[in-house]
C-alpha cells in the first residue's frame, strides 16, 4: 500500500553494477547477505555480462536474499528460453527470484540483428507468454515477435515468481500494469516519478515497484552534492524521465546548462531527496520514507563505479536496511 493506507517498510538492496568482474559475484553477494542486506540485483546490459549466470552464481552462494535480474530485453532471447532461464533459476532457489525484462537499448539490439519495429509489441508478447510459461500453460501463441507451437516446460517453477517490466515511458508503463507484476525504475526514480508511474499503469492491486536508487552521504551536504552532481547532470541533460515529470525540472535543466554540473551542488535539500538518498544521514532516510509512501516495496542502492567504491559503500546500505 501507500498514500492509499499505511506504508509497510520496504526492502533494502544493493545492486552489482554491469562494470564489475563477473568474478566478484560469488563473494559480492555473501557480502550483501551477511551485512543484513536484503536483496541483490544484477545488471544485464550489452555488451558486459549477463544477469542469468551471475544469479545462478549469487543465489548458490547465499540462503536467505532475494536476487533480482535487472533487466533481460525482450528480444535477446526467444520467450521460451527466458522462461526456461526464469524456471531454472527459480526451482534452484524457490522464493527468492525477481526477474526483469524489457525493451533493452534499442542501437544495441540493432547491433545485435534483433531491434524490433514495435518495441512495444514485443515486450508485450514476451512478458505476457512468459508469464504464461512460468504458470505452467501449454502454449501455442502466433504473434509478430513471439511464435510457439505446444510450449509447455517441463520444470515449471515450483514457486511462482513476478515478472517485472524494467521500463520508463507513459506508454511502456501502461503496457507493464496490464501484462507485468510490476515495474523496475531505474536511478534517478523518486517519489514523484514512483507516483506517476503508478498512475500510468493504472495501479493495479498487487502492482511491485522496484527503485534503483543513488546513494552518498555525509555529514556535510554539500560535499555529497559533489560527489554525485556529475552523474546528476549526465542524466538531466539526457533528460531522463524519471526527471522530466518534476515540477523542478526546467529550473534544474537551466542549472546545468548554464553553470554545469558544479551548479547543482547549491540546489535545494528537498531537490537532492526527491533524486536519491543523497545528502546528510537523515536525507537518505526522508528519501527512502517517501519512496514507502509512494508504494515502492524494493528500493535497491546503485553502487559508486568500481567494486572498492561499492565495498566502502555496503556499510552504510546496511545501516539503511537496518533502519
Amino acid at each position: 500500500m501507500s498514500e492509499h493506507g499505511s506504508s509497510p517498510r520496504a526492502q533494502i538492496g544493493m545492486v552489482f553494477d554491469r562494470a564489475f568482474p563477473a568474478g566478484a559475484i560469488g563473494e559480492y553477494a555473501r557480502r550483501v547477505e551477511a551485512a543484513g542486506i536484503e536483496q541483490l540485483w544484477l545488471i544485464e546490459d550489452c555488451f558486459f555480462t549477463t544477469a542469468v549466470s551471475l544469479a545462478a552464481t549469487a543465489l548458490a552462494s547465499t540462503e536467505r536474499i532475494t536476487v533480482g535480474l535487472g533487466v533481460m530485453p525482450a528480444v535477446a532471447r526467444t520467450a521460451a528460453f527466458t522462461a526456461m532461464e526464469i524456471a531454472t533459476l527459480a526451482n534452484l532457489a524457490p522464493g527468492r527470484v525477481v526477474p526483469g525484462i524489457g525493451h533493452g537499448v534499442q542501437e544495441w539490439m540493432g547491433q545485435m540483428g534483433v531491434r524490433p519495429a514495435s518495441p512495444l509489441t514485443a515486450l508485450d508478447e514476451t512478458i505476457s507468454n512468459v508469464r504464461r510459461l512460468l504458470a505452467g500453460e501449454h502454449v501455442t501463441f502466433d504473434g509478430t515477435y513471439v511464435h510457439l507451437d505446444g510450449v509447455r516446460l517441463e520444470q515449471p517453477p515450483s514457486v511462482v515468481p513476478p515478472v517485472l517490466a524494467g521500463v520508463q515511458q507513459a506508454r511502456s508503463m501502461a503496457l507493464a500494469g496490464r501484462v507485468a507484476d510490476g515495474v523496475i525504475l531505474v536511478e534517478g526514480a523518486g517519489p514523484t516519478y514512483v507516483r506517476w508511474a503508478r498512475e500510468q499503469a493504472g495501479d493495479p492491486d498487487g502492482f511491485r515497484l522496484v527503485t534503483f536508487t543513488m546513494m552518498a552521504v555525509s555529514d556535510d551536504r554539500r560535499e555529497a552534492y559533489g560527489w554525485m552532481s556529475e552523474f546528476v547532470a549526465g542524466l538531466v541533460l539526457e533528460r531522463r524521465p524519471s526527471l522530466t515529470v518534476l515540477p523542478f525540472f526546467d529550473e534544474l535543466h537551466a542549472r546545468v546548462v548554464d553553470g554545469g554540473h558544479t551548479a547543482l551542488h547549491d540546489m535545494p535539500a528537498d531537490q537532492w531527496r526527491e533524486i536519491g538518498a543523497i545528502g546528510t544521514w537523515d536525507d537518505a532516510l526522508a528519501h527512502v520514507a517517501a519512496l514507502e509512501a509512494a508504494g515502492v516495496g524494493s528500493i535497491n542502492v546503485f553502487p559508486g563505479p568500481s567494486l572498492d567504491l561499492a565495498w566502502e559503500q555496503m556499510a552504510a546500505v546496511a545501516r539503511l536496511a537496518g533502519r
